[in-house]
Parts: structure tokens; sequence; C-alpha cells
């Protein structure tokens, strides 16, 4: 399946129902259905599941792709794709059910918010989740929870709480309309809540311990590394997006008290022509990162340290650096950009609502940094 020629065919109608998912404060679920029907939100789920199981460069693409056509929308699809990982961490029919739909969209929250209490072979969940993104057009769902033995967290060998992801039928938890934000407005990424679900245990999975049911060396790639990169394709795109307003906006607008279009002005080409490096840079660093993780995966069957800290490394630095971007265009197109009918005012509050990820926040750089100077480092959320 041709994921990338498939979303071409529907980019123009993601960038013109852009400020209808803004205004609705989620993913129209009819274009969410489009969306499915291209192969997007099945980039990353095994091929005996009927999965597209692609490369990791194809999948970002995908992302980046539908993120320049509208941010909002490729952070929906950032977030079925990669949950659509855990695919190949649980038994093959146990996945089947979940996966084996063509049409089948999920999503979830990693962060272990909630909490599992083990009755004979399932887990009775309770929980509250924040940012569950896209949760209004999946049919299954995921929150991160800690088991709890006797009233306290169960505890691995390495002294650290024992965090599985819960996954359940979407009718399963109560989704709480609390997304009032100031970016990424489109994403529905409202609460989720679960009051004494039971989850099998073959239906969960731990992030930390578990091994992939699959060989493929796609698999290899750390679920919480595919997410960071994940997001870091949702900026590149935006920021991309972003360059394609203002240069649209430069060649028809006359500043006032000027006598050129903003495009004739020499401080706009300075301007644009840094922005354009830094983007570019940023983001050949991130895909020259997958590129070389993808080869050593298919040729070592392993996925070192310092891979994985490169490639958080990359996916923080392109996600800062394109929020700057954003901000530069915005700033050139002067008052026209302060206008909810410019899309560059949206730009630039979804480019700042990317930063506050977790996964791409300023303190990863600590973390990278460790591992980059050969220090003892955690690397389980790396």
């Amino acid at each position: 399946m041709d994921v990338l020629g498939n979303l071409d065919a529907l980019t123009d109608e993601i960038s013109a129902r852009a400020g209808e998912a803004e205004e609705a404060r989620r993913l129209p679920a009819d274009l969410a259905a489009k969306l499915a029907e291209t192969g997007a939100f099945r980039l990353l789920v095994p091929s005996y599941l009927g999965g597209l199981e692609s490369d990791p460069m194809t999948a970002l693409r995908a992302i980046e792709k539908v993120a320049r056509a509208d941010s909002s929308t490729g952070w929906c699809v950032m977030i079925a794709s990669t949950t659509a990982v855990t695919s190949a961490y649980l038994p093959k029919d146990i996945a089947q059910p979940i996966y084996g739909d063509a049409g089948a969209i999920t999503g979830g929250v990693f962060a272990p918010k909630g909490q599992a209490v083990l009755e004979g072979e399932n887990y009775r969940v309770n929980g509250h989740w924040n940012w569950a993104s896209g949760s209004t057009h999946c049919n299954w769902l995921m929150g991160g929870c800690v088991v709890m033995e006797g009233g306290k967290p169960k505890l691995l060998e390495s002294g650290i709480p024992d965090a599985r992801m819960m996954i359940f039928p979407a009718d399963d938890v109560e989704l709480l309309d609390t997304w009032f934000v100031v970016g990424q407005s489109g994403t529905g990424s409202g609460d989720m809540v679960a009051k004494d679900v039971l989850v099998p245990k073959a239906r969960s999975v731990s992030l930390m311990v578990d091994k992939p049911q699959s060989d493929s060396p796609l698999y290899l790639f750390p679920v919480f590394g595919f997410l960071a990169l994940g997001i870091c394709a949702v900026a590149l795109g935006n920021a991309r997006g972003a360059m394609d307003d203002f240069l649209a906006l430069a060649h028809v607008k006359t500043p006032q008290g000027s006598s050129k279009v903003l495009a004739g002005k020499s401080q706009t080409q300075v301007e644009v022509s840094k922005a354009e490096a830094a983007l570019s840079s940023a983001r050949a660093f991130v895909f020259s990162e997958v590129e070389r993780a993808w080869e050593k995966a298919k040729t070592d069957g392993e996925m070192t340290l310092e891979t994985r800290a490169k490639l958080r490394l990359a996916a923080t630095h392109a996600v800062r650096t394109a929020a700057d971007v954003t901000r530069v265009l915005y700033d050139l197109g002067g008052g026209s950009s302060v206008f909810l009918a410019s899309p560059l005012q949206r730009r630039f509050r979804d480019a700042h609502v990317a930063t506050a990820h977790i996964m791409v926040a300023p303190a990863t750089l600590e973390l990278t940094g460790r591992a980059l100077l050969g220090l003892d480092t955690d690397s389980t959320f790396l």
C-alpha cells in the first residue's frame, strides 16, 4: 500500500478542514475514517496482523506530511500509529481482534496514571489520564497503570514500579471533554477515566520488560523513542507548513509604510534563509540518525544506548528548532499573523504545545547528555 501517495490525495482536504477540527476541538470522525483508509494508522503494525510493518522513515514522513497540512490532524495520526507499536508486544491471538480490522484505530496514554490490581486472570483497572489525544475516534484505548499488590506498587527487580499498558475497548472508559487549550486544539486530547474495568492479563503490556513477539528489526526501536520521533515529525511538518503559509503571504502583503511587498524586504530574505537552514538541518539530523539506527537494527539486531540517545537528541532538537522557526515566521508576518484567519497564528500555537511534551522536554537533554558522556544512565524511558 502506497500510504504516502494515499495521503497526498487527502492533504488538501485536511488543510481545508483545519479550522473545523479546531472549532470542534477534535478530529472529525469522517476524516479519521478516511485517514484509516490510507493505511497511516497501520504503518507500525506487524505484517502477520495485516499491518504494513513499514520502515521507520516512511512512518515519520507520513506523520510529517499530514502535519504539514494540519498539525492537529498530524498529531492524531502520530498517536494512533505510535500506540499501535504495542501490537507487536501482544500475543498474536490477543492482538488479532484489536488490530486485525483494517479500519481499527487505537490511542491512549503511556503515563502510568492508573492502578491495576490482579484478580485471577484479569487486572481490575482504575485510573484518570490526561492528554488522551484522538480518543474520540478510537476503537481501542490504552492507559499506563502501576500494578498494585497489598495496597503498594509492585516493584521490578530494578526497584522501579511495575507499570503496564492496559488495553480496553473504547466503550469501557469515559471520555471527559476537558480539552480547552491554546494549541493543538483539534486533537481532542481530553481526559480518560476507567472505573473497575477488567482487563485480561494477556491484554496488558510492559514496555520496560516485555519483548516483542515479532523479530522484525522495526521493533528494536524503543517504544518511547518512537513516540519522541513521532512528536518531532509533527513539529517538522507544522514548521514546514508555516513556511508554506508565510511564503504565500510574503508575495501579496505590502507592510504599512513600505513600497515593497514583504518578500522584497532584505530583512525578510535574511530571516527566511536562516529559518530554512535551521529547519532543514534539524530535519536532516533526525532522518540521518533514524536511517543509521535502522541499518544497525537490520544488520546487528540491536539498538545500543548511544543510538537511542542520538535518536532522542535529534527528536528533541528538531521539536525545539521547529518552534523557533514558527516563531520567526509568525513575527515576520507582522500584524497579519494575529488574526484567526491567518494560519500562522495556529502554526505558532501548535508548535509551542508540542514543546511541552515530556518526551521532548528540555530535561531529555540531560538524559541524552549522560549517555553521550558515558555516565551511568537510566535508559528506561530513552
